[in-house]
């Protein structure tokens, strides 16, 4: 085959390669095809709402809202996902620009080559044509070469047409090219307005802005409880877990205590991942037998009631011994005064924002239940109030942030039924329902640090968030 058709063979082989490149390559640059954008050693999956969480919220007395956070958490501020993909985007754009300015350079000087040969074909043709006419006048020889050489040039005709259209092709990438750049500049622009370290340093002071708000919140109110998450199934029927609600965000120790009675063995793990997996990292002997599970944590030590007493003891995991135990007067203990399920629960233990509380019932409150604040070093009883209800009729309780709530069953369809305030002594019927999954509660205790309900669900170790109406404290509070 003669040099020119060569080239042109060449030329057309490159085009053919470019238009395929250009139709796969393109679409997934600017997203069309995909989601997804390739980058040197990773591909990257982004979300419309990615690392972005609702923070906090408040509302005052009449329920408009005051403090509501959106932000972005804080290890992906540093390295905002979008915009590098989008600066990665456009750098690809600007190359492959480049690249088709220069193929369009090479596109128009070849294909004057292609008109020119396209012309001298199309005389050739005709040439041929008139020869053929008139072949009787030549040599039968020269006749035959000229005759082969055109059925050899004839297939290039409707190439070259191809050609001509793909040039045009090319054209209209480079303008769609050009158009995009200039939309991604402009988007780059408009949210690359601020470096990594300034939005970086907007996001802390956001944060800061938003703590300063959090202090001002007073407790809130129980207004609905969601779940449960399912953590761990582990061992008997009835038995109590927690973490300490007074420990630094680095410290996530859990505590496990299995069954109601005629044990002394604390497990102690250093995580909940460690807990779901049951890498044990301390197991404690108590120097008595705990009765019920309505146990607690609280600033480094467990609380609980002694076994067929109605004697409360602290006990430090620390140094392993016990540092204050005292009589609470006048409680019922050993199923006198359970709760509806039984198990010797008849003093429950908690610990809220406010501090450490029991819960329990006497004779001189007709088996009611009587709430009383503890001082948490001597275990002294600092202030008691008497309620209306039956502690035998109560499911389960808990405090949060000094108000009682009661629930109704520790079966199904329970609900929180009635709460008591300790700030104004007073009480209501509520009607605050949750999911009683696994069908006997024998443990439910607010955790203030988590704002979560732990709860012991028939064998299952199971979390409850809580939604709670707060209130913002103003300068003249006391």
């Amino acid at each position: 085959m003669s040099p020119p058709l060569l080239k042109l063979r060449a030329v057309l082989t490159t085009m053919a390669m470019i238009s395929n490149w250009m139709s796969q390559t393109l679409l997934s640059l600017v997203g069309l095809n995909t989601t997804r954008i390739t980058t040197s050693d990773t591909l990257t999956q982004i979300s419309p709402k990615e690392g972005w969480q609702v923070y906090s919220s408040a509302q005052d007395p009449d329920g408009r809202c005051i403090c509501t956070v959106v932000a972005p958490e804080q290890n992906l501020c540093s390295r905002d996902a979008k915009s590098r993909q989008l600066r990665q985007l456009l750098e690809k754009v600007q190359n492959m620009s480049q690249s088709i300015e220069v193929l369009n350079l090479r596109t128009q000087r070849d294909f004057q080559y292609v008109l020119k040969m396209e012309t001298q074909m199309k005389g050739l043709k005709a040439k041929f044509r008139q020869i053929e006419d008139d072949r009787k006048t030549l040599m039968t020889k020269h006749f035959q070469e000229l005759k082969e050489k055109m059925d050899e040039l004839l297939p290039l005709i409707p190439v070259l047409e191809q050609y001509k259209t793909d040039a045009k092709l090319i054209t209209q990438f480079k303008e769609e090219i050009r158009n995009l750049s200039t939309v991604l500049t402009g988007i780059q622009e408009e949210i690359g307005a601020y470096d990594y370290e300034e939005l970086h340093q907007r996001v802390l002071s956001l944060e800061t802005r938003l703590r300063d708000c959090m202090k001002k919140l007073t407790c809130g109110k129980l207004m609905k409880i969601t779940g449960p998450i399912t953590v761990k199934i582990s061992g008997t029927r009835f038995g109590a877990w927690m973490t300490d609600p007074l420990a630094s965000e680095k410290n996530n120790r859990v505590w496990y205590m299995d069954s109601y009675t005629n044990n002394k063995i604390v497990r102690e793990y250093k995580s909940l991942a460690d807990f779901v997996s049951g890498a044990e990292s301390r197991t404690y002997n108590l120097p008595f037998k705990w009765a019920g599970t309505n146990h607690v944590v609280y600033n480094g030590s467990l609380y609980f009631n002694k076994y067929q007493s109605n004697i409360i003891i602290k006990y430090s995991f620390d140094t392993g011994r016990v540092l204050a135990q005292r009589s609470l007067e006048y409680a019922g203990f050993h199923n006198v005064y359970p709760y509806t399920w039984g198990g010797f629960s008849d003093i429950d233990l908690m610990a809220d924002e406010i501090g450490l509380w029991a819960v329990y019932a006497t004779n001189q409150n007709a088996g009611n239940i009587v709430i009383s604040q503890l001082n948490q070093d001597t275990l002294e009883v600092l202030k008691s109030w008497s309620t209306g209800y039956p502690k035998r009729s109560a499911g389960e309780s808990f405090m949060i942030c000094g108000t009682l709530y009661v629930t109704n069953s520790h079966l199904t369809g329970a609900k929180v039924y009635y709460s008591y305030s300790t700030k104004t002594s007073t009480y209501e019927y509520t009607d605050i329902p949750f999911h009683n999954q696994y069908f006997h509660i024998s443990m439910l205790d607010y955790n203030a640090r988590d704002r979560a309900l732990y709860a012991w669900n028939n064998g299952h170790q199971v979390l409850f968030n809580v939604t709670l109406f707060h209130v913002i404290k103003t300068e003249d509070d006391t």
